[in-house]
């Protein structure tokens, strides 16, 4: 019977490093690792911070424009493309229950609405962190991987502000114009099947559109477009500058760093939508629905 017991006990321990570790110590150690991470992750962003406030440098300034073009100018028809398709499906997905309601004139600023709000920003952000995110953590795991980060150091030049910093800028920098790119491709692609092949009302589907699609909506995408691509440059940037050895460790690291980056745009979209929505109410307290 005490074997027995024994052997159960087992169950819930796992051999490693020559003893047994309980389950609650393997929590505790992952616990431990992800605060530790958290905490350098934290370090090299405040970096990024101190370096941006000093001012590009010369080359830093030459990377930027650089990054701009393959990060901003290279991911366009790629948003553009989304955003058409996600406007039409929205278009395709409510125009059934609008129309049993009688609504069907106000499917314009339903879909407009949720285009510039939530769907644009949130899109674009992941297909920026699919297309870029993946091959700035692979270009810089592999720079780490052949010793030219450390290269830079024994140089006397700041890797962080040398690679890191016109990659975040850049990134930050074009997020917000691929949102109006996915934004406008979006609201077409609604306009289209709603008007042209749904057969609702093109005046009143743009009438009501400008009713409801004020300033505030419009800012609300711009904001919420900077953090996401704030988040995903720091962190495509932070897994490669941390990746393991060899093709594997850089393939760990980009994978982790678009798995990150799409977690992080559903959490930082939740708080900012319950955070900008809150300060709507606070500042405009008697505003009316897209319904009346």
């Amino acid at each position: 019977m005490l074997a027995c017991a024994a052997y159960k006990h087992r169950i819930f321990v796992v051999f490693f490093g020559g003893h047994y570790v309980t389950a609650t110590e393997r929590l505790g150690a992952k616990g431990l690792f992800w605060l530790e991470s958290l905490g350098d992750y934290g370090r090299f962003l405040l970096s990024i911070f101190y370096w941006m406030s000093r001012g590009p440098g010369r080359f830093a300034r030459q990377q930027l424009f650089q990054q701009m073009f393959e990060i901003g100018t290279l991911s366009i028809p790629v948003v553009m493309i989304t955003g058409g398709f996600i406007g039409a499906v929205l278009a395709i997905e409510t125009y059934p229950q609008f129309k049993a309601l009688g609504f069907e004139a106000r499917l314009g600023s339903v879909i407009n609405i949720s285009v510039v709000k939530q769907i644009g920003p949130v899109l674009g952000a992941v297909m920026l962190a699919g297309r870029v995110g993946g091959a700035l953590t692979a270009e810089l795991g592999t720079m780490k991987v052949t010793e030219q980060i450390d290269a830079l150091r024994a140089m006397a030049s700041d890797p962080v502000r040398t690679l890191a910093v016109p990659r975040f800028a850049a990134c930050m920098l074009m997020m917000p114009v691929l949102t109006v790119f996915s934004d406008a491709l979006g609201m077409f692609g609604g306009w289209y099947l709603s008007v042209q092949v749904l057969g609702v009302d093109h005046y009143q589907y743009w009438q009501y559109t400008r009713e409801s699609l004020d300033l505030y909506t419009v800012m609300t995408g711009f904001i919420k477009s900077l953090f996401f691509g704030a988040a995903i440059a720091s962190i495509s940037c932070y897994k490669g500058f941390n990746c393991g050895s060899g093709a594997q460790g850089v393939g760990r690291a980009c994978t982790d760093a678009f798995v990150v980056s799409f977690v992080v745009i559903l959490v930082m979209n939740f708080f900012l939508a319950m955070l900008l929505n809150t300060i709507n109410t606070l500042l405009w307290p008697n505003q009316q629905s897209i319904f009346g």
